[in-house]
């Protein structure tokens, strides 16, 4: 009979605690914001917050935000590239390349996608494959970006000269220059 008492009074419970009760009460709601709090609807966008992020150097949070980006808008070439550079400047070359030819496949003419693509094959070793790259987003950059020329101008050494090093080393450091490009400095 216990027995049947409790299972009655744990379904009785259960029941309870699936009913609606409405909400908060008035009284509980809290003061509202300040004047000038943007409502969630007025959000910053992710990859805004992912790009300050990364000027920042927080790489691993601007993955994050540009993720949070993608499943509020969408995945386009900004967002892929985003993707892209936030790899590649975690160290994940692998994840970074395929992100950013994902990018070119959406928009053939993005060019920090194509300039963080080389960065990406010079980071790997691949000279020749990051030289044909750099020459493409140079093309399509018209020859405006000094980076790019720079970037271009180490790829077309190194693919020359395999031996080429500027400086006695073969290490290269990552610059960040506005609309996600990257440049690539030989470092001592």
């Amino acid at each position: 009979m216990i027995t049947a008492r409790a299972g009655v009074f744990t379904l009785v419970w259960l029941l309870a605690a699936c009913q609606t009760t409405g909400g908060l009460s008035p009284v509980y709601k809290g003061l509202a914001p300040p004047p000038g709090t943007p409502r969630i609807t007025e959000a910053v966008d992710g990859l805004v917050v992912g790009h300050r992020l990364m000027a920042a150097g927080e790489y691993e949070l601007a993955l994050k935000a540009y993720l949070r980006a993608a499943a509020e808008n969408g995945t386009d070439a900004d967002v892929f590239s985003a993707l892209g550079s936030a790899n590649l400047r975690l160290g994940r070359l692998g994840q970074a390349e395929i992100l950013l030819r994902e990018a070119i496949k959406r928009d053939e003419e993005f060019v920090p996608a194509w300039n963080n693509l080389g960065v990406v094959l010079m980071e790997q070793g691949k000279p020749g494959e990051a030289r044909l790259v750099f020459q493409n987003a140079f093309a399509l950059d018209s020859a405006q970006s000094d980076e790019i020329r720079e970037n271009l101008r180490l790829a077309i050494a190194k693919s020359e000269n395999p031996a080429y090093d500027e400086g006695d080393n073969n290490n290269f450091d990552l610059v960040r220059r506005g609309d996600g490009r990257y440049l690539l400095l030989s470092t001592p």
